[in-house]
């Protein structure tokens, strides 16, 4: 008895040898995008100072404050709109993160004379805060 089975050929025109064109990456999301930004903030903080370490704390509206405190000294802030946000962008940057702003931390931030007058100027005789404006 005869094979009269035909060979399978792929569908939709294309040759068995060639493979399938590969799919277009999908889109990064929002949040994505915006933990990229962030990471690469980060990165550049952590770049121009030595390398930096961090601190989220929750500030209300779902707002989340990374508290970076370079290895020299000196410190910034950068707001998340989301605690997945701010922890994604640190992980993409690579920062060490601390679960709070302890005394270990908060010593190694240098702060200076705009620092003092602003935090702690009315204590230390330093200029008070300007009168509020009349109504």
């Amino acid at each position: 008895m005869a094979d009269t089975t035909q060979p399978e050929t792929p569908e939709s025109g294309e040759s068995a040898d060639q493979p399938s064109a590969p799919e277009a990456p999908a889109k990064p999301s929002k949040g994505e995008k915006r933990a990229e930004r962030l990471a690469r903030q980060i990165t550049a903080f952590a770049g121009s100072h030595g390398g930096a370490e961090g601190q989220l704390a929750h500030i209300g509206r779902g707002a989340v404050r990374i508290a970076l405190v370079g290895a020299d000294g000196e410190w910034g802030v950068l707001v998340a709109p989301s605690q997945d946000g701010a922890r994604r962008a640190a992980e993409i940057a690579g920062l060490t993160l601390r679960d709070d702003f302890d005394g270990e931390l908060a010593a190694k931030v240098r702060t200076g004379p705009y620092e003092w007058t602003r935090m702690a100027g009315i204590q230390l005789g330093g200029p008070g805060n300007p009168p509020a404006a009349a109504s």
